[in-house]
Order: C-alpha cells, then sequence, then structure tokens
C-alpha cells in the first residue's frame, strides 16, 4: 500500500531501519538503572539509587556539534561526531562535579539515509559507553524543504548528579590553589565558523591531502572532541575536596572560560610557555595570517580542560590525570587581585558572569 507521506518526502520505512542499525550500540549503553529497554516513547531511569545522598542535586546541560557537522557532510564521515556532541554535553556537567547519568540525542535531516544516522547514533553510543553514561532515548526527525537531502543538525542533552555539599564552585577557590591544564585533542566543537572561512579562502576542498596533517583536510578536521568526564570523576573521588572547580574550555575561548569559573576577588596568568598548541592550529592561523594570540578567544588552541586543584595535592592529580592518558600541566597559580588585575589584557566577563581576573602570558612553546 502506498504512503501518502512518502510523497512530501519523509520515508518512515527509512526510519525504522535507521532504528534497527542502531538498536545495539545504544542498548549496549544501558545499565540497570535503565527501564523499558529500547524504542519507548521516552527513556526511563531508576533513580532509588538517589536517597543514598544527603542531598542530590541534579545537573544538566544541553549542547550541538555546531558548523562540524558541515565537514563530516562534505567528505561523508559521520562516524566521529557524536563523541564531539557527548563530550560538549558531559563535560559541561562534570564541571560541577557531578556525575553524568543518562543522555538523549536529537538529529534533524533533510532526508534520512538509515547508514548515516546509524553511523552518527553509533558515535554518540560508543563515547557515551566510555564515559559510562546510559543513552536512552533519542529522536531523528525528517525535514525535507528544510534542509538540504545530505543535510543534517546533532543536539544533545545529559543529566547528572551530584552531593551538595561536593558541589564544584568559584565559592571553593582560594588564592594558592594551582591551575592544571589538560591537553586537547584538536579544535573539538568550537571557532568551525572561522576554520570553514579559512579553509573557503584558501580554496581548498576538504578532500585535499595536507602534508603537514599527514591526511586529508577534512580527517583532520574531524578528529573527535577529547572525552573528560571519564577521567575527571575519578579524580573527584579519589581526591574529594581536593579540587574546587573546574573550566570546559569551549566557545569564547581560554581566558573567558576560566574567569567564569574564578571568583572575582583573584586573578590567574596563565603561562603560555607551559604547552605548544597542535599542529592543526599553527597551520590554519598561518593560512590566515593570524597570530596564534589573536585566536585564544576562538579556538582552544590544545587547551580542552582546566583544574583548579589545592596546592598540596595538585602535582599528584597531574600525574593521575596523565597516567590516565590526558596530558596535564601547570598553567598558573590563582593569586589576590590586589597583585596587579587592574592592568592591561585581563578577562574578567564572561557570559554574564563576572568572576576572575584572567591573562594569558609570554609566548608558546615550539
Amino acid at each position: 500500500m502506498n504512503n501518502p507521506y512518502a510523497s512530501s518526502g519523509v520515508d518512515t520505512e527509512a526510519g525504522d531501519k535507521a532504528v534497527e542499525l542502531m538498536k545495539q550500540a545504544v542498548s549496549a549503553t544501558h545499565n540497570n538503572l535503565v527501564l523499558g529497554g529500547f524504542g519507548g516513547f521516552a527513556g526511563m531511569v531508576d533513580a532509588g539509587f538517589l536517597k543514598n545522598y544527603e542531598h542530590p542535586i541534579l545537573a544538566t546541560s544541553t549542547d550541538g556539534v555546531g558548523t562540524k557537522v558541515a565537514i563530516a557532510q562534505a567528505i561523508d564521515k559521520h562516524d566521529s561526531i557524536g563523541q564531539d556532541l557527548v563530550g560538549m554535553v558531559v563535560d559541561d556537567i562534570v564541571v560541577t562535579g557531578a556525575k553524568s547519568l543518562f543522555m538523549t540525542d536529537y538529529i534533524a535531516c533533510g532526508k534520512l539515509v538509515p547508514n548515516r544516522i546509524a553511523d552518527i547514533v553509533r558515535g554518540i553510543a560508543e563515547a557515551c559507553s566510555e564515559v559510562d553514561v546510559a543513552l536512552v532515548g533519542g529522536e531523528t526527525a525528517e525535514h525535507p524543504g528544510l534542509l538540504g537531502e545530505d543535510e543534517y543538525d546533532v543536539a544533545g542533552a545529559a543529566t547528572g548528579v551530584v552531593e551538595k555539599s561536593k558541589i564544584l564552585s568559584a565559592e571553593k577557590v582560594e588564592v594558592g590553589d594551582v591551575v592544571l591544564g589538560l591537553e586537547a585533542s584538536g579544535l573539538h566543537s568550537n571557532g568551525y565558523s572561522l576554520v570553514r572561512k579559512i579553509v573557503a579562502d584558501k580554496g581548498l576542498s576538504y578532500n585535499d591531502h595536507v602534508d603537514e596533517f599527514s591526511s586529508t583536510l577534512g580527517e583532520k578536521l574531524l578528529v573527535p572532541t577529547r572525552l573528560y568526564s571519564g577521567v575527571l570523576n575519578a579524580v573527584l573521588e579519589k581526591f574529594d575536596g581536593e579540587v574546587a572547580t573546574m573550566s570546559h574550555i569551549t566557545g569564547g575561548g581560554i581566558a573567558a572560560n576560566l574567569s567564569r569559573v574564578l571568583p572575582s576577588t583573584v586573578s590567574l596568568d596563565v603561562d603560555r610557555s607551559t604547552w605548544s598548541p597542535g599542529d592543526v592550529f599553527r597551520v590554519l592561523a598561518g593560512w590566515a595570517g593570524h597570530d596564534l594570540k589573536d585566536l585564544e578567544s576562538t579556538w582552544n588552541l590544545g587547551l580542552g580542560f582546566a583544574v583548579v586543584a589545592r596546592k598540596s595535592k595538585a602535582q599528584e592529580i597531574e600525574k593521575f590525570i596523565t597516567a590516565a592518558g590526558i596530558r596535564s600541566w601547570q598553567l598558573g597559580v590563582v593569586e589576590s587581585t590586589s597583585c596587579d588585575a587592574d592592568a592591561e589584557g585581563y578577562t574578567t566577563n564572561a557570559k554574564g558572569v563576572f568572576g576572575g581576573a584572567v591573562r594569558l602570558v609570554g609566548d608558546y612553546a615550539q
């Protein structure tokens, strides 16, 4: 029997096929807290364990991947964009000290191509499994006429929990705390509008081989966002009370994302010489004629996350993170604003938050 909906460009049978292709990967993220299995109208999680908390606080975050999806579409590679989505969401939650519990996703596309959607969702599911988060639901919507046949966008939301007394915040920061940097895997998922402009101005194709990268341009630009929450939740458990706050270096860049998690009573000089931005940043900046310092409010420049730790435990925490597979190093030390925070070059206001005075000093290592 003919399906009238198909004449409008919506293929429900393709949707059913996509669901079948992704089912195994999604189900693999389910733990004993997930109820109802796969395919229900709503995901359900047994919250009975919250009674073990003295005062449980739920934390939630939602995000997307931005225009990085345009590069995935350009080279028809969709298996890593899901990790970007998970990283953008759950790594915002761990900043509060919370452990992410479950996640949902939403994919809007111009035409539902089952294998493409399955690749995206498998990427989401595999990343969720890596950081012990259940993927409990999602939606794929076909929007013919609104999006082109090869176009799509992805978004997701997650929920976590933290004991109220263990919430990380600017109020817990003390003068003398050490700020540790955690290495990024690359551009992560921010600043891609500038990336795409640089590539267009250079007249390059994402399928072009770039000698400096030993890969195609598109493959280099699609290196997925590093997942931090698994390691950082382990840090919070092992070093209970020794971490004051954290920062996820995303949109807005380095100084702004650090300022918003520090109190207005402190300052921080971030020493550029403690790390070297990777080749992807240097090559793109060179193509556009930009100095790396001009890009600090757009790209992470190799600094994906920061942890503010007590001085007495900072070196031990640094070694723990590095041993877990993520290079960590000391960026700077929290000081009183009475030093010289009125000097030029400090950032103190980010995303509506008047926070600590942060500036970057020195030159990047080569």
